[in-house]
């Protein structure tokens, strides 16, 4: 548990964050606890989040909440590599390559650790998307992948960049979320 907060954590430490004063970051407890199609990851949610699945391999579990927030779990059986799993995983997107602006502005990129004893490593960054999608044209992407014990996951975030900008509670969310994806 504590390597998955350090892979998670440390990189909170490179961004400057800016609460707005006297604002209280009021994080809605996760509540709903969901599982992969092929029951080998769980996660929670908060409530009135919806949850889909899509099996096979790679498996995709995705679950989507207030202001425009979602989370992918993508799964595939076997350990793969863990540059190259996560370098891929970057490119799953909100949508198409011919869809999205060149170029991406880094948060930071490649932060590796460990995740529950599995090899782990953790990106950020903002996407431009030719056409809004759900109403921003700007989301902030982040990826971490995991390797180890017979599989290959990765978990991406993605939130409108004007929410995470100004919501530390959105910040905290998304974060308690990743940090609760398990191997049971």
């Amino acid at each position: 548990m504590k390597d998955l907060r350090a892979v998670i954590l440390a990189p909170l430490l490179l961004w400057p964050v800016a609460a707005t004063a006297g604002e209280k970051a009021v994080v809605p407890a996760l509540t709903e606890e969901h599982w992969n199609s092929s029951k080998t990851l769980r996660f929670k949610t908060p409530a009135g989040w919806t949850v889909t699945q899509t099996p096979g391999d790679p498996e995709l579990t995705e679950a989507r909440g207030g202001d425009s927030m979602i989370v992918r779990l993508l799964r595939r059986t076997g350990e793969l590599g863990l540059d190259a799993l996560h370098a891929e995983c970057m490119l799953v997107r909100l949508a198409g390559p011919m869809e999205t602006q060149p170029g991406t502005n880094y948060e930071y990129d490649f932060v590796g650790g460990q995740v529950e004893g599995r090899r782990a490593l953790d990106s950020a960054f903002v996407v431009e998307y030719d056409e809004p999608i759900a109403g921003e044209k700007k989301w902030r992407q982040r990826n971490l992948t995991v390797v180890g014990e017979g599989e290959s996951v990765c978990i991406v975030t993605y939130v409108p960049k004007a929410v995470w900008k100004k919501s530390s509670a959105a910040r905290k969310l998304l974060t308690s979320i990743a940090e609760s994806v398990k191997w049971p």
